[in-house]
């Protein structure tokens, strides 16, 4: 147990303690709708703040992270497991059983190679694309049950369809009970943030539910949950099982490294705290363990139950311990009241969560400050909500990282010139025309040399040489932004200096670091470049520059 709560001055007990139980008010009925959005039985939503909660808190780094059931985690396995088994069988729990251990499997791989960097392959961006689309694909997979209607597609677009050529069939008292509940909890969400509204309304109808009689007007209720501690036990499955359920696997692993690290990350720098991303992948692979052997579905650190519990008071893991040892008393005490629980209330429960997964105010931001972005993270949430949430994972990292790549393909590039009294130079978009003094033009190219962008130098600054205002005789290539040089472009910089020197233009290298001069040695650049045109700082090669320059122009 290395997890830094048992470090927690006994002082800040008491107000974890407090947090832990009014966490544990406003998330169990919460839970019970992550098991209904993973097409699992609903005691499993219980069991997964149980064991993997308290597994994270003994051996996570995070003192705020609350690893448990996650609405997007859950999306993917209803959304791909659905062809293997039929949904909320007893084949079909143990494949989510088995996919939650394979899940363990990786993050501990990820563990032992140190891979928590890969959460920064997500960009913000489309990830936010992501969670809205899975946020509507859950709002419209509930729509038909808050209608009290019947729908057999898996599709979202499908399943709308079905809902809507079925509203003649709706059900008007679930329809009017589910309208009421989504209303009071965004209400008491909007205006009393901490008050345990799911778990008031949960109550309210349970107690509805069984002293009126809803059944007798067609409300479909939860039915008897199974209480008591879950049973231990490994999940078996064949081998093309195994095969089938891998990529669901890892693009559950994606989504929680990313989902889990960003949250972290984001309370521990408004604590001001130190997090070792390792140490959670430590405590998530051994939540999902615990999750696989006591028979429910993968877990995933949580934003938003992570950040009830901040503004309940958590300071410490001891909140969510203290949840934990809440939620075994329901499961012991407390489960049979559950089955008189409206499914129209659970599904109404999870439709309010899935509209705070719509991040609309976040995607507008991304419109004002970047259409091009705007679009990636529209075209990732159209890709959710069309082809699945497992394609919508795939989608996010090949924008994610197609983004990145035409960054560096075609990064900024600029020619420097004096401007002022002063002479100073300043940065102006490079393009033809432009030089920094008669003869000279000083280009900065702000992006590592490789393979895809090394003709784009090149054609760059063969540009500024043909269409500069006066004869060119020397470029200074300020090297700042410059740190790599692969084998592809060594080759290309080599075809450049050969066209250079047949010109006769000489090229200098300004600010060229020991990280960029190794690799121009590695690349044997040196020779052709020159080690006298090779400078640390940019103004000593400005001055070579200037002095070639006057050497040619002085008979």
């Amino acid at each position: 147990m290395r997890q830094s709560w048992r470090n927690v001055l006994p002082a800040t007990w008491r107000s974890d303690i407090l947090a832990g139980l009014s966490l544990a008010f406003t998330n169990v009925p919460q839970v019970l709708g992550y098991a209904r959005i993973a097409a699992m039985p609903a005691v499993t939503g219980l069991y997964t703040v149980l064991l993997p909660l308290a597994g994270f808190a003994l051996f996570g780094s995070s003192k705020h992270l609350v690893v448990a059931a996650d609405s997007a985690t859950a999306a993917i396995l209803s959304g791909s497991l659905n062809a293997l088994a039929p949904l909320g069988s007893a084949h079909y729990i143990t494949l989510v059983s088995a996919t939650a251990l394979m899940v363990a499997a990786l993050l501990l791989v990820a563990r032992l190679f140190r891979l928590g960097f890969l959460a920064d392959f997500l960009s913000r961006t489309v990830l936010i694309g992501f969670m809205t689309g899975v946020g509507l694909q859950i709002m419209i997979a509930m729509l038909h049950e808050l209608l009290g209607v019947q729908t057999n597609a898996h599709n979202p677009i499908r399943q709308l369809a079905q809902t809507l050529a079925n509203l003649h069939h709706a059900n008007g008292a679930s329809a009017c009970i589910a309208a009421v509940t989504i209303g009071v909890i965004l209400l008491l969400n909007r205006f009393r943030p901490r008050f345990p509204a799911a778990l008031c309304v949960v109550t309210g109808s349970i107690v509805l539910s069984k002293y009126a009689g809803l059944s007798h007007f067609g409300i479909s209720t939860l039915g008897p949950i199974s209480g008591g501690l879950p049973h231990l036990q490994l999940p078996i499955i064949g081998w093309n099982e195994f095969v089938s359920l891998l990529p669901v696997a890892a693009s559950c692993v994606f989504v929680i490294i990313t989902q889990s690290a960003a949250t972290s990350r984001s309370f521990a720098t408004h604590f001001n705290e130190t997090l070792d991303e390792n140490r959670d992948l430590e405590g998530l692979w051994i939540a999902n363990a615990a999750a696989a052997f006591s028979g429910t579905f993968t877990v995933n650190g949580s934003p938003t139950q992570t950040a009830m519990a901040v503004r309940s008071g958590a300071r410490s893991q001891v909140a969510q311990l203290t949840f934990a040892a809440i939620t075994l008393l329901v499961l012991l005490f407390f489960s049979a009241p559950l089955q008189y629980l409206p499914q129209c209330v659970l599904a109404a429960i999870v439709f309010t969560v899935a509209i705070g997964m719509v991040e609309v105010r976040a995607l507008l931001a991304i419109r004002r400050e970047s259409p091009g972005e705007f679009w990636l993270a529209l075209t990732t949430a159209v890709v959710v909500l069309g082809a699945g949430v497992e394609q919508g994972i795939l989608m996010a990292i090949a924008l994610s990282l197609f983004r990145h790549v035409r960054h560096s393909y075609a990064p900024h590039t600029a020619v420097l010139q004096p401007f002022g009294a002063t002479g100073a130079l300043e940065s102006v978009p490079a393009h033809g025309g432009l030089e920094t003094q008669p003869g000279l033009i000083i280009f900065r190219f702000c992006a590592d040399l490789f393979y895809a962008n090394s003709a784009r130098f090149s054609r760059d600054v063969l540009t500024l040489l043909n269409e500069a205002p006066h004869p060119v005789r020397c470029i200074v290539v300020e090297c700042s932004p410059i740190t790599d040089i692969d084998y592809s472009a060594a080759e290309d910089l080599r075809a450049l200096l050969k066209n250079l020197n047949q010109r006769g233009v000489r090229m200098f290298f300004g600010r060229v670091s020991p990280e960029l001069k190794a690799d121009m040695n590695r690349h044997r650049l040196v020779g052709a470049i020159g080690a006298e045109n090779l400078f640390e700082e940019l103004h000593t090669a400005l001055a070579a520059a200037r002095q070639s320059i006057q050497a040619v122009a002085t008979p």
